[in-house]
Formats: C-alpha cells, sequence, structure tokens
C-alpha cells in the first residue's frame, strides 16, 4: 500500500484552481521529485497536503488514513512534516531551541537533537546561536532538521536550494545524502532539475495546476522532463502510469 495516495486533488484560490485533478502515489521509502516552472502550482499542492491550504475536491491519504480535511498540526502528528520555502524558523530561539519544537508532537522515533548535529555538522558549532544570525545554508538545515525531530513518515521539502549560494546547496545536499539512505520517505520540490534528478526515484511535471509527466526516474529522459516543464511538445520517450 502507498504511503501517500493523492486523488483528483482540486486546490482554489477564490475561483482559480492552482491545482487541479492532481492525482499520484508515493510509495514507503521512495524519493518523489516534483517540478515545474514558477506558477506551476508545486507550493500550493505542499501546503495542501500540509494542511495549510484548504481542499476544494479530491482525497489525501496518509498510511491508509483520510487526512484531507484533518488540521495541520494533527497531519504532523500523524506523520507527515514540511519544510516549508522560505524555512519560517523563529529567528529569535536558537537552533537547539528550534530543534526542540519538532519533539512537542510526541511521536517516537530515532530522531534526537544530537542525531540532527550528526546529520547535519555545520550547525554543532551554531547550537546555542539564534537563528536570525544564520547563513542561509544554516538556516535550511535547522528546518529540516526541525521536522525531522517530529520523526515523520514522509519529509515534504519545498525548495530546498531556493537563494542559497551553489557552494551552500552543495553543503546542504551533501548534510541530506545519509538521510536519503535511511528509508525515510521524501518529497522534494526543487528547482535544480539536475539535483533532482541525481536523487529523485521518481518524478512529477507540473504544469498551470496539473500533472503532465509521472515517471519513475530511471525510465524517462532529462529532454522529456524539459518538454513537460515547459509545454512544448508531448512528452518524448518512456512514461510511468499516471496514478
Amino acid at each position: 500500500m502507498s504511503i501517500l495516495r493523492v486523488t483528483d486533488l482540486d486546490v482554489r484560490y477564490g475561483q482559480f484552481r492552482a491545482v487541479r485533478d492532481v492525482s499520484f502515489n508515493v510509495e514507503q521509502g521512495e524519493i518523489l521529485a516534483i517540478v515545474g516552472a514558477n506558477g506551476a502550482g508545486k507550493t500550493t499542492l505542499l501546503r495542501a497536503l500540509a494542511g495549510a491550504n484548504p481542499v476544494k475536491a479530491g482525497t489525501v491519504h496518509l498510511s491508509g488514513t483520510d487526512i484531507t480535511h484533518m488540521p495541520s498540526h494533527l497531519r504532523v502528528a500523524s506523520g507527515l512534516a514540511l519544510v516549508p520555502e522560505g524555512r519560517k524558523l523563529f529567528l529569535d530561539m536558537t537552533v537547539e531551541e528550534n530543534l526542540k519544537l519538532g519533539r512537542t508532537v510526541g511521536r517516537m522515533g530515532d530522531w534526537t537533537v544530537e542525531r540532527i548535529f550528526e546529520t547535519f555538522p555545520n550547525l554543532v558549532k551554531r547550537r546555542h546561536a539564534a537563528t536570525g544570525t544564520m547563513s542561509g545554508g544554516e538556516q535550511q538545515a535547522t528546518a529540516i532538521g526541525r521536522a525531522l525531530m517530529s520523526n515523520p513518515d514522509v519529509l515534504i521539502l519545498d525548495e530546498v536550494s531556493l537563494g542559497l549560494s551553489p557552494l551552500v546547496v552543495d553543503q546542504v545536499y551533501a548534510s541530506l545524502e545519509g538521510l536519503m539512505t535511511t528509508g525515510t520517505t521524501i518529497i522534494l520540490v526543487e528547482q535544480d532539475l539536475s539535483r533532482a534528478m541525481a536523487v529523485a526515484d521518481r518524478v512529477v511535471c507540473m504544469l498551470e495546476g496539473h500533472v503532465v509527466l509521472d515517471s519513475p526516474m530511471g525510465a524517462t529522459t532529462r529532454e522529456a522532463i524539459t518538454a513537460a516543464y515547459f509545454g512544448t511538445e508531448a512528452q518524448a520517450g518512456p512514461q510511468g502510469e499516471h496514478a
């Protein structure tokens, strides 16, 4: 059974359909990359999965439970955690204090403050620093660590590399490598297509609010993803079955 199943999802801002009839499944331990141009509906979709945007129609199931209209804090308690675009840290609180907030949901699991520092060693010396004084890479690592402290079954990462220098992005992804081998299910929105293709098992491409490509990464090509991304032509090459 899929750990996350999204069926015919419709999300609106007034009369504008930002997400239209979106369906896909995510398997346990899978890394799913969601790509698409600005305005394709990616962030709106992630916020709907996390409960921050209301759903007009369709369903979201987590581990077989319908969470479509569940409040966001209960979704975290059920095992779904979002690292939002812009990180949304408490800037006057220290790294350790931000991390400990992730434990307040009370889910059992292996993630501890010390394990976060092992995963993101660049945070060790900044443990007692206010996050508002830190670099973008350090803040991103803290935001990911805070989400992991809730011991999620599904971790959603929105634009990990946004606003960071290439060197800092390299550092963040180097720290994520260990996480990506632990069997944690990850949904990743990434503006850098090369990075997405390098780490993901599966890719979903969105265009104007709907899914135009859903395929195992090994069964598609960069050219097919690029064509879907820009809507320039029909996808060339093999394509996974649309769930």
